[in-house]
């Protein structure tokens, strides 16, 4: 295996992982903060990648769709959290789940019948199209390298605003107690409002990003979602730098295991049942990191000790 194949892996681990990042970077604030369990974030994903697709092929333009997804997705969560979600906070986590999960059908109903029930294309902006050569003669993907580097972008600008802003103050102060914050003068709603729009937002940023790399279909958000929550228990629930760890984590585990793993087996047994044993091992990787991490922390690498 030559060293150009296994760095692209790596890029596409690391791609890969940025962008569960944005996803599983709103869920662990509403999780953390509200201490709900938002079964529906995938399909705010899923409402983010189709409202980009559809606005890109009415306009041309890739960037004007970003900001139609990432508007939407955003109201969307606004509208949830203030007719729906906000009557769940005291109500007990299975409600909680019953209730969300019924958001997943209707805007999996909702999105095939605004948008049909075949997938939709999101192709890359020209001035992002091509390779680029990387030191060492890799020849990568000019997007998925922007998408890297922005990412990371978004991931340093919420972490300022989380630990360097007053709002931030006030979002980590009601996740410790929002009964004291509520008595300080903060409208513990509004806050909550934002919170959940601001995660939203980021997934559909995610969704509409990814659209430009797979097709855009009706129950895209619901795998992602999964990895999501495997994201945040390995993480901590709260914490924007262990969604950011724990993402990297997952996606270069998913990535080089699927690559890495078939090969290993193969000195042992022929290369088909070395590629299926390999393959359904690979498949399991993620959730067996996640169990050596919760046996090591049962809160996660960044979660705070009870």
């Amino acid at each position: 295996m030559s060293f150009v194949l296994i760095a692209e892996q790596i890029l596409n681990g690391l791609q890969f992982g940025i962008m569960l990042f944005l996803m599983s970077a709103g869920l662990t604030l509403i999780f953390g903060v509200m201490g709900l369990i938002n079964l529906a974030h995938g399909s705010l994903y899923m409402i983010g990648a189709f409202v980009a697709a559809a606005v890109a092929s009415a306009t041309g333009s890739f960037i004007l769709a970003l900001v139609a997804a990432l508007s939407a997705a955003a109201l969307a969560g606004a509208i949830v959290e203030i007719t729906i979600i906000r009557k769940l906070y005291n109500r007990n986590h299975l409600d909680q789940v019953l209730a969300t999960f019924a958001l997943i059908l209707i805007f999996s109903e909702g999105t095939r019948w605004v948008f049909g029930s075949f997938p939709l294309y999101l192709d890359a902006p020209s001035y992002l199209q091509g390779a680029v050569t990387l030191p060492g003669g890799i020849q990568y993907p000019l997007y998925r390298i922007t998408l890297i580097f922005f990412g990371l972008i978004i991931g340093l600008g919420l972490g300022l605003l989380i630990t360097k802003t007053r709002l931030g103050v006030q979002i980590r102060a009601g996740e410790n107690d929002r009964e004291m914050v509520s008595a300080l003068g903060v409208n513990i709603s509004k806050l909550y409002t934002f919170i959940f729009a601001l995660g939203a937002a980021l997934a559909g940023l995610a969704g509409a990003l990814v659209g430009a790399i797979q097709s855009v279909e009706v129950g895209m958000g619901e795998p992602v979602l999964i990895l999501a929550f495997v994201v945040i228990v390995i993480g901590g629930i709260g914490s924007v730098k262990g969604a950011l760890i724990g993402s990297i984590l997952v996606g270069l585990t998913d990535t080089l295991g699927g690559i890495f793993l078939p090969k290993f087996f193969s000195f042992f047994m022929d290369l088909a049942t070395a590629t299926n044993v390999g393959s359904s091992i690979a498949s399991m990787s993620i959730y067996i990191l996640m169990s050596i991490v919760l046996v090591w922390r049962p809160t996660g690498l960044f979660g705070q000790k009870v």
